[in-house]
């Protein structure tokens, strides 16, 4: 078990570093759920702290990009309505399903996030680069963020990946106004989760506090280095580390 000191010292580097990778290459969050789970916490306090402290990094992704959200209206709302119901369905399932269930899920669902951070590349090149002009296919898109959704109510970790993933699956625009559209979406989801799990969770308020400015700086300074940082070596980084957790969760 690490001291005070080394877990304070812990999540405000791993904070740091959170916030760095989601704003260079996504996934940030596989990162503190296992720092969390050092210093001792319950794999559940551990989910959902992680979960409430990366809001604000969604927040701001989602103020700089909003001029991207203007046109497509119908396709906000949809998506806005479909993130904010699964969002809230995710919640419910966390807080009422037996505790056995998340154990049971979670190495699978951080397993499925890892391979989704390897091959974004070759699944993005696989279905095309998406073009502005077509037309969406609405029903797949709903149905897709909803599940994403209800994916991220329950489990935070990489979030984001499979947003992006769903949208360049279903619908056609170019890549900026999707990634804009995404960190919308994931800030939606990010408020319901907060709410839920500030009234009725096992919320770790002190890791919260410590973890949000440090990933909200770090989230900074990997915006202004985003161009010079090697993303794909920090995306592999953090695949590797997820798939050693889902294993560690596996035979633990």
């Amino acid at each position: 078990m690490l001291t005070e000191s080394l877990e304070l010292a812990l999540l405000i580097v791993v904070g740091f570093f959170s916030g760095a990778i989601n704003a260079v290459a996504g996934g940030g969050s596989l990162l503190v759920f296992p720092a969390l789970l050092a210093t001792g916490m319950p794999p559940l306090v551990a989910n959902v702290t992680n979960s409430v402290a990366q809001g604000p990094g969604f927040v701001g992704a989602a103020v700089s990009q909003r001029a991207d959200l203007k046109d497509s209206r119908k396709r906000l709302w949809l998506t806005t309505g479909a993130a904010a119901v699964g969002s809230a369905i995710g919640c419910v399932l966390l807080l009422v399903l037996p505790g056995s269930v998340f154990d049971a899920v979670v190495p699978a669902l951080v397993g499925l996030s890892a391979v989704l951070m390897a091959f974004q590349t070759t699944i993005r090149r696989w279905m095309g680069s998406p073009e502005a002009g077509g037309s969406d296919r609405l029903v797949l898109l709903t149905i897709g963020i909803f599940l994403a959704s209800i994916y991220g109510g329950y489990f935070g970790g990489a979030r984001s990946v499979i947003l992006i993933a769903v949208l360049v699956l279903a619908a056609s625009d170019v890549m900026r106004r999707l990634n804009a559209l995404k960190s919308w979406l994931g800030m939606v989801g990010s408020a319901v989760t907060l709410v839920v799990y500030a009234l009725v969770a096992p919320v770790d308020w002190i890791a919260v506090l410590t973890l949000v400015p440090t990933t909200v700086l770090g989230g900074f300074v990997g915006g202004k280095l985003a161009q010079r940082l090697p993303a794909n070596f920090l995306r592999y980084l953090v695949v590797v580390i997820a798939a050693a957790v889902a294993v560690y969760l596996v035979v633990d």
